[in-house]
């Protein structure tokens, strides 16, 4: 696909997604959000892609929002029709892993793109904030859901209800974001070491564990614990299980093949 506001390219097993348009912050405009759901769909399909980086470009934000002029003359029934959510549903619910790096704000729409991530790393500089409240509206992309499920309901309500925009340190003490690095050299760096670490285990494993994760935290206890029993039988049926239990056995480094 010809994407005109990101820019995607691989690196080995790593797809990096570029959100690209510096000279607004980035702002998720319904192109954004439909180039975006594109380059997901082609990660899906190819192969070759074990992670996935959503990162966005020109250092002053990941992402600032939507864009106030379009949500201004948005329809309200439009709304209706969910679009962001579906594009970040894909992301949660995407095979393998996504890690978001942010540089910048992540606010509004840009702070729900990192929620619909597996795992976020920011710099020291990055700001994170719903304040959708500020403009009459509610977060809209899954903010009160993801960020509830996160921080807890109390973080959330407190972060929602007031709008208030917190450092990558606060985020991190909330368990919004995974880990901060000092400067913006060291994002991509940091994002691409978590992405290896975790191409060289066994990337079935890794897709059923995603799905057990995730579909637990939307269910009771035990209903995600039967999902986990079902999600190892199926690890048990595969290759790679006899692939990593021979190589630890051997005192090797394991092949994994993704069978």
């Amino acid at each position: 696909m010809d994407y005109k506001n990101l820019l995607f390219q691989k690196d080995g097993s790593i797809a990096i997604i570029t959100l690209n348009r510096p000279e607004v912050h980035n702002a998720l405009d319904p192109q954004t959000w439909g180039e975006l759901r594109a380059a997901i769909g082609e990660c899906r399909r190819d192969p070759e892609v074990r992670v996935v980086i959503i990162t966005g470009a020109g250092g002053k934000a990941f992402a600032a929002g939507a864009d106030i002029r379009a949500l201004r003359e948005r329809p309200a029934l439009e709304v209706l029709k969910g679009e962001a959510q579906e594009v970040l549903n894909e992301i949660e619910n995407l095979d393998k892993p996504v890690i978001a790096a942010i540089d910048g704000y992540a606010l509004g729409g840009g702070c729900e793109l990192a929620l619909a991530c597996d795992i976020r790393i920011a710099t020291s500089r990055s700001k994170f904030g719903q304040p959708e409240v500020n403009l009459g509206i509610i977060p809209g992309a899954g903010g009160t859901q993801r960020l509830t499920r996160l921080v807890g309901p109390g973080k959330a309500k407190e972060l929602i209800f007031t709008g208030d925009i917190i450092t990558a340190q606060e985020a991190k003490e909330i368990g919004l974001v995974n880990k901060v690095v000092d400067s913006p050299e060291e994002l991509l760096p940091a994002a691409k070491a978590m992405a290896q670490k975790i191409i060289q285990k066994g990337p079935v494993a890794v897709s059923l564990a995603k799905l057990a994760i995730n579909t637990g935290a939307n269910v009771d206890l035990r209903s995600g614990l039967a999902v986990e029993r079902l999600a190892q039988t199926v690890a048990f049926y595969t290759e790679d299980r006899i692939e990593g239990t021979t190589a630890f056995l051997e005192k090797r480094p394991p092949q994994f093949q993704g069978k």
